[in-house]
């Protein structure tokens, strides 16, 4: 195998974007981990008292995550956020304004291998979301155990990010003063799986927690479609059936995520490693669906609120895929 060397000769700019993702895929990967360890590792030594009254604090903070988190303008705000965003590039695409008095949940497809372009758009201002939907807070929606890590949890809360539970989406959504939003990756872990390149398979067919959630709250939903997610990264074959498949969705089921066995570029190479391709991300954020409240939605309601978004959202990419350079005879498909 050939191996193609990056250039010596690299504008800084460049750097600093590939430098930016490197420290954003890290922490993505491995932060949570390395803060548990620090945690453990500093009971064990003269600093144990920084783990004790973080633990005190801890408990005191418990249910902070659920009840809105703790955002911090700072954090999102942070020109290491425009690097990221430059690398791909990342851009917001609104097709409709929304009303500030109102909340909203948005249902982003597809999930991809690390859901990068909803993860720049929708917990930092790297893309100028507050510019395009002023008076509007969104808060993203990841895995809970992700908040039982020490230290890291305070980071994930910085960017806007709240557990993926009923609990904490409903405290959001009941706000009555309006102005948020909450993002679903409808799909989640077993999506990441089909996250090929050219493919638009999306774990939606059977997902209508998110639809009765709407309903329960009258929230209007929006569909929004993230063009270029799935080209980021290549995955080792998995087709259904494989024994490779079998593993994941085994691991996916015991763990609650999945574990995709993606490459792509690396360093200072650009034929093997874990650094994503330098490709274009367009999140196109839809026009809402008005959503009529009621306590205790029907199986009928749920199904006939879902069918309408199924349509939305198919409508929403067929309007955009010649734009993002999607082939003309390319249709979502539904699993």
């Amino acid at each position: 195998m050939k191996i193609e060397f990056a250039p010596l000769h690299i504008p800084w700019e460049r750097r600093l974007q590939t430098a930016s993702v490197l420290q954003w895929l890290i922490s993505f990967l491995c932060m949570a981990q390395c803060s548990i360890a620090l945690f453990i590792l500093l009971l064990f030594t003269r600093f144990w008292l920084i783990s004790a009254l973080y633990a005190v604090w801890w408990a005191f903070d418990w249910d902070t995550p659920s009840k809105g988190g703790r955002r911090s303008h700072r954090v999102r705000n942070s020109v290491v956020w425009r690097y990221v965003k430059d690398y791909f590039p990342i851009t917001l695409v609104k097709t409709a304004d929304l009303d500030p008095s109102k909340n909203y949940i948005f249902g982003c497809h597809p999930h991809g291998v690390m859901s990068i372009g909803g993860i720049i758009n929708f917990t930092t201002e790297a893309t100028g979301f507050s510019k395009h939907f002023p008076g509007l807070k969104p808060h993203l929606m990841t895995l809970s155990v992700l908040f039982r890590a020490p230290f890291f949890r305070d980071y994930v809360m910085s960017l806007g990010v709240i557990p993926s539970s009923k609990e904490s989406a409903s405290y959001v959504l009941r706000k009555k003063e309006g102005g948020n939003i909450i993002i679903i990756s409808v799909g989640g872990a077993k999506e990441a799986l089909d996250a090929h390149p050219g493919t638009y398979t999306l774990v939606l067919q059977n997902r209508k927690g998110f639809v009765r959630l709407a309903i329960e709250n009258g929230t209007p939903l929006v569909p929004v479609f993230s063009f270029g997610e799935n080209e980021l990264y290549d995955q080792v074959e998995n087709p259904k059936g494989s024994w490779v498949r079998w593993a994941q969705d085994c691991l996916q089921k015991i763990m609650g995520f999945s574990l995709p066995l993606f490459y792509a570029r690396g360093i200072f190479q650009y034929t093997f490693g874990f650094v994503p391709y330098r490709k274009p991300i367009f999140i196109v954020v839809g026009k809402p669906i008005q959503v009529g409240k009621k306590h205790n939605p029907s199986q009928d309601e749920v199904d006939e609120l879902h069918k309408r978004y199924l349509e939305a959202l198919c409508k929403l990419f067929e309007e955009h895929k010649l734009k993002y350079n999607v082939p003309e005879d390319t249709h979502l498909s539904f699993v």
